[in-house]
């Protein structure tokens, strides 16, 4: 099969799987076509004050047992979550927070799973990435959004009750390309026979329930499987960077046979599934990437206020300051992003498969450079470990340690780069939709001659509204006092974006999908708009009770968000991304290996794709 060949099978695959109808509105999707739709999202959704009072209770009993059960240092130390750990977090219920109470569940909010989250994930990232592979892309939630009434009434009380779930798709060379996936369910009977290897298979190595990811015939299907059903091996238990206590591994199947019922859905809807699920699913991260971001807050906070350099705070030095209020602003920020996005789950009147994925994209990164920067700040100490501080006579702050830890979250459910390409292809659907087959190179000429009236159509009606809106009112938004002027700029620059987008078309036509910088950059702009007006939406709520404070940090952070923009744009015509391509080009094919010469290369040999060879199964179930 050609390149090309492969390419346009893998879109194919993708396109398959994506949700195709838009049956409820979309606040971001809107955004992207230069209409702000500030009534979706302001006043945000609120909650019943049963589910509220419920939720908060919640919280408060998971933070009196982390702070009385949970040693973060042993986790790291010993790269283990204590048996004992997991036990008591089920017995409170943390393994089934969103499961109904009809199967044993809390059936709390998603707003309260993610503040339960935010709160385990500034306190033990490793701890909060167990809960939420568990839940978010484990079995809970595609059998709450696709399995028959029978699956959920046999699985999902175990799943409350602590029993561990997996999640298994990628694959020792399958990543973000599902087309690759290799590993296969044949039909045999009542049951499907399972065979292939998995890779990364977050609590792989404790789990009782795995979903698995499996090709039947051309497509993909999705299945639960007992996780000790004979013919699966777990290879290995992996090691990384950061999260050292997850339980990561590599999983065989060997002929494993699955019963039919098992199947979650049809067969065929497996990556549908999936997609759907992290709609959603995706919702615990930007809830631990806050968490972080809140905790380098404080601890900026008092170490900026302890060491004093040169007669002064170092806080009070303008070069620290910024970055202070970097921490600051973007922690606010990051919390209203997951709460109002969280808040919209829970609503469910909107479509929020863009907002979910404009959530984890921006706060993965900027709670990883507001992590950096608390790293900074505390100098030689924020490179040292917690243990070796605490060992010379310090606080044993684990900056170096927090900031491996997140470093994997820009790449956990989707890649930043793979999460733009999926924002953008949401983003640009209306435009799909009416031009597909204009800018198509496959096109025949008929499809072409069709799709240009469409299209003529389409943009006689839509460019017309990107002319002004309320942006230019000084007086629009004006119920958001100081904050005003930031919203009137979000309208007016989502219009600038949806004209940028168009004439991005205008200019690649079919070869747009190829220019990943260009869309990465109108996908980060976007993120910014949305990052924006979360914190004035939050800001406006907070000040009933908190006064000014919250408005000063959602202005400051606007003010940043606006740089950020403004530099983006400047990018998206005035850049080197055709020199960078071309000279990307010529590292591959090795023109420059002499700059190569003069180092050593310390990796250990091997394959760059493989798998385990031999050695017994590591799998290790919990008392």
């Amino acid at each position: 099969m050609t390149e090309h060949a492969k390419y346009a099978e893998s879109r194919e695959v993708g396109e398959q799987a994506r949700e195709k109808e838009w049956t409820r509105p979309s606040f971001a999707k809107q955004l992207f076509l230069g209409d702000f739709q500030l009534d979706l999202v302001h006043p945000a959704p609120k909650l019943s004050d049963e589910a509220t009072k419920r939720g908060e209770e919640f919280v408060r009993a998971v933070r009196r047992y982390l702070d009385a059960h949970v040693d973060p240092a042993l986790i790291e130390r010993t790269a283990q979550v204590p048996d004992d750990v997991v036990k008591g977090l089920a017995g409170l219920g943390a393994f089934g927070i969103t499961i109904s109470e009809a199967y044993g569940g809390l059936g709390l909010p998603y707003l309260y799973y993610c503040r339960a989250l935010m709160l385990v994930g500034s306190y033990c990232p490793a701890l909060a990435t167990l809960l939420s592979a568990h839940q978010s892309i484990g079995v809970p939630q595609p059998l709450k959004l696709f399995g028959t009434e029978e699956q959920k009434r046999e699985f999902l009380p175990r799943c409350a009750a602590g029993e561990i779930s997996a999640f298994l798709l990628t694959e020792p060379d399958v990543g973000s390309d599902p087309a690759r996936l290799s590993t296969t369910a044949v039909r045999d009977g009542d049951e499907y026979v399972l065979d292939g290897v998995k890779l990364w298979t977050t609590n792989g190595v404790v789990a009782n329930l795995l979903v698995v990811m499996a090709r039947t015939g051309k497509k993909i299907s999705a299945f639960v499987v007992e996780a000790d059903s004979p013919g699966i091996t777990v290879k290995r238990r992996n090691s990384f960077m950061g999260l050292r206590g997850i339980e990561n591994g590599v999983t065989e199947f060997s002929q494993v046979r699955v019963p039919v019922k098992n199947l979650i859905g049809r067969e065929g809807e497996g990556l549908k599934i999936a997609l759907t699920t992290l709609n959603t699913g995706r919702l615990s991260l930007p809830a631990t990437c806050a968490g972080n971001a809140k905790w380098a807050v404080k601890i900026v906070r008092e170490w900026a206020n302890a060491r004093v350099q040169w007669g002064r705070k170092v806080g009070e030095h303008e070069a620290v300051a910024t970055k202070i209020a970097f921490i600051a602003a973007t922690a606010y920020a990051l919390e209203a992003v997951c709460e109002l996005t969280s808040r919209m789950a829970d609503d469910q009147r909107n479509d929020i498969r863009i907002e979910a994925a404009l959530a984890k994209l921006y706060a993965s990164e900027l709670s990883y450079r507001a992590l950096d920067e608390l790293v900074q700040v505390r100098g030689g100490r924020g490179y040292e470990t917690a243990e070796s501080l605490a060992a010379r006579g310090e606080r044993g702050v684990p900056a170096e340690q927090m900031l491996r830890d997140s470093r994997i979250n820009r790449i956990f459910e989707g890649s930043s780069e793979i999460m733009q390409l999926m924002i953008t292809r949401e983003a640009v659907d209306a435009h799909l939709s009416a031009a597909g087959e204009l800018i198509n190179p496959e096109a025949s000429r008929q499809e072409r001659a069709q799709a240009l009236r469409r299209a003529g159509r389409f943009y006689a009606k839509w460019l017309p509204t990107l002319v002004a809106g309320s942006g230019n009112l000084p007086t629009s938004y004006a119920e958001f006092g100081p904050l005003g002027a930031h919203l009137r700029f979000v309208e007016r620059t989502s219009r600038k974006l949806a004209r940028s987008t168009f004439y991005g078309m205008s200019r690649w036509q079919g070869r747009l999908e190829h220019k990943q910088a260009f869309l990465g950059r109108i996908v980060d702009i976007g993120a910014e708009l949305f990052a924006m007006t979360a914190a004035c939406v939050k800001a406006d709520e907070d000040s009933r009770d908190l006064g000014r404070r919250p408005y000063e940090l959602a202005d400051t952070f606007c003010h940043q968000a606006r740089r950020r923009v403004d530099a983006l744009f400047d990018r998206l015509w005035d850049n080197s991304d055709s020199h960078d391509v071309r000279l990307a080009g010529y590292v591959l094919d090795g023109r420059y290996t002499f700059v190569e010469e003069g180092i050593l290369d310390p990796s250990i040999d091997g394959p760059w794709i493989g798998t385990p060879q031999g050695g017994e199964n590591v799998r290790r179930k919990i008392p």
